[in-house]
This record gives structure tokens, sequence and C-alpha cells, in this order.
């Protein structure tokens, strides 16, 4: 079934807006100096985040994007039961993916954005 809106990220430290809809954090590890409440989650899924040594690897270094973006996939490919609760919740209606990274054209979730438009 196919989403019946885009998927939208956000950074996690953008004020929570109404239309964000479903907040769901998709870092591995909190967001440094966000407060819980300020956050305003719906879920924190640190299931689906990139592993810990692939995180570190990529060091968001845009030089290593491409292999970072295509070893990501291969995680995710490895992680139905995460992907399955997040496409869940997609099809639920408005949700935004959250991240902490500062860089805003190299971080896993526009892979995750785009892996999920693919897949469902």
């Amino acid at each position: 079934m196919p989403l019946a809106q885009p998927i939208r990220i956000k950074r996690a430290y953008a004020p929570p807006a109404k239309e964000d809809g479903s907040r769901i954090l998709v870092d591995r590890l909190w967001p440094r100096g966000l407060r819980r409440e300020a956050a305003a989650l719906t879920l924190w899924l640190k299931d689906i985040a990139p592993s810990p040594e692939l995180r570190r690897w990529f060091n968001h270094d845009p030089k290593r994007w491409a292999d970072f973006s295509a070893r990501y996939r291969q995680e995710l490919d490895a992680n139905p039961v995460a992907v399955a609760q997040l496409a869940a919740l997609l099809h639920g209606g408005v949700a935004t993916l959250l991240y902490a990274a500062r860089d805003e054209q190299h971080n896993h979730a526009l892979v995750l954005a785009a892996y999920l438009a693919e897949h469902l």
C-alpha cells in the first residue's frame, strides 16, 4: 500500500509543529542538549538508526556519503522488524522523521526516507 503523504524529515532541534503529525526520532543516540519535553516525540525508534560501527565509520564525511548510503540500505534490508514498525506509523497518517545531525544534506534520515519511499 503506497503512502498517503510524503515522508517528512526535520532536525530534532527544530520546534515541534502541528503539521509534523507523529514525531519519530530515528537516531540511536539522544540529541545532545535537547530536553525530552521539547522533543515532543511520539516514538524514539533507536533500532532503525545506522549501527554504531557504521555511524563511527561515516563520521559525517561527505566524501563517504555514497558508501554510507549503500551500507545503511543494507542494514535496513537486514532489519525488517524496525522497518515494518516505522512503516506502520507512516501508514497511520502524517509523520515526521527527526534526526540530530547538523548536516542537512548528508544524514541518515535522508537515506531512510528514500528507502521507505522506495519500499512502501
